[in-house]
């Protein structure tokens, strides 16, 4: 994959969602699961249209965003994530990590409201990733509207994990075990600013596949997102009314590398402009154990294996080992001070 090939637009799949929406058992929606599980085979990502999401919420959480960015810096980091051991809050410019280089991205990691645990001497760390999340006292605002869209997007994850199910052969309540009492999702409210530095670095995000089920995508109209397809890797407009989705190495594996996690970065936009993105992340629970699909025989043909060939980056099987190392690795200050012994 050569990093610097840009083609002018990725030609991405379009999905109108609607049909599985109003009645997943019609014709229309049987086809709708269909038409996602090839798109999810091969590029990976795609659009998701007529998804159900009102688009004045969709602005709310736009404009919120900007505000949050737009307070004092001393306000942004009243909810520093170096409090959390759930690595929530806020993450400030250039305090992330991908690939070993710097993210020149800020951001606020939301997830769901939990008391924390105490951890006894046989109980893995991954615990520790329950608990609560910070949010902005400067900007009461926001934690309704925020929550307000998390639940509109929890809905739309779990209907869209039952439109790939059905796509691969399955029932439509098929991976509802991997939610266990609630599924750990993640939210990333993400500015990419154009930042002068000493690396001379474009990187908003370095080349990624994400560790859960599947991600949905909110953005502005600055671009920045490109994904590798083939050789290349090619920028994806907005297209307006729409989700970008793409998947995760867990859903990777579950499917025996049919279902694809697609690498992609985010580069930095021009001068003067500003990115905008809200990425919600469809997770199992942490203590979920992702057992592999008995696929049928024709899809299970091209399926190429769920692992990471990398022997360094192996894929765990339990959701809340998977979802620290990630954390760990990308956020290395907040490890410091809550998972030493991991560092």
């Amino acid at each position: 994959m050569g990093n610097n090939q840009h083609k002018p637009d990725a030609l991405l799949p379009v999905i109108d969602f609607g049909n599985f929406l109003v009645d997943p058992t019609s014709p229309g929606g049987q086809a709708c699961a269909q038409a996602l599980r090839e798109a999810c085979h091969n590029p990976g990502f795609c659009y998701l249209a007529n998804h159900g999401i009102d688009a004045r919420l969709e602005q709310d959480v736009i404009d919120i965003s900007h505000r949050f960015f737009d307070l004092p810096v001393s306000d942004r980091l009243a909810i520093k994530n170096t409090k959390s051991a759930q690595f929530r809050g806020y993450t400030q410019l250039g305090m992330e990590i991908t690939n070993n280089t710097q993210d020149w991205r800020d951001q606020i990691d939301f997830g769901p409201e939990k008391e924390t645990v105490n951890l006894g001497p046989d109980d893995p760390q991954w615990l520790k990733l329950h608990g609560p999340n910070q949010w902005p006292p400067a900007l009461p605002a926001m934690q309704d509207i925020i929550s307000s869209w998390l639940g509109c997007m929890a809905s739309l994850g779990t209907s869209v994990l039952s439109a790939l199910a059905v796509g691969l052969g399955q029932e439509p309540d098929y991976f509802d075990y991997m939610a266990g009492d609630e599924p750990e999702f993640l939210m990333k409210v993400i500015r990419y600013p154009h930042v002068e530095n000493d690396q001379d670095s474009e990187q908003g995000v370095g080349l990624h596949q994400d560790s859960g089920l599947i991600t949905l995508i909110l953005q502005n109209e600055v671009p920045g997102l490109e994904v590798g397809l083939g050789d290349d890797i090619v920028p994806v407009k907005q297209i307006p009314g729409t989700y970008i989705m793409n998947l995760g190495e867990m859903l990777q594996m579950a499917t025996h590398g049919y279902l694809r996690a697609t690498k992609h970065r985010v580069i930095m936009p021009p001068p003067g402009l500003e990115r905008i993105s809200l990425a919600y992340f469809v997770n199992p629970a942490l203590e979920a154990n992702i057992v592999p699909i008995s696929l049928p025989p024709d899809l299970m043909t091209q399926a190429p294996g769920g692992e990471n060939p990398n022997p360094d980056d192996p894929v765990f099987s339990v959701y809340g080992a998977n979802k620290l190392k990630f954390r760990v690795r990308s956020h290395p200050d907040v490890a410091a001070i809550h998972y030493s012994d991991l560092v």
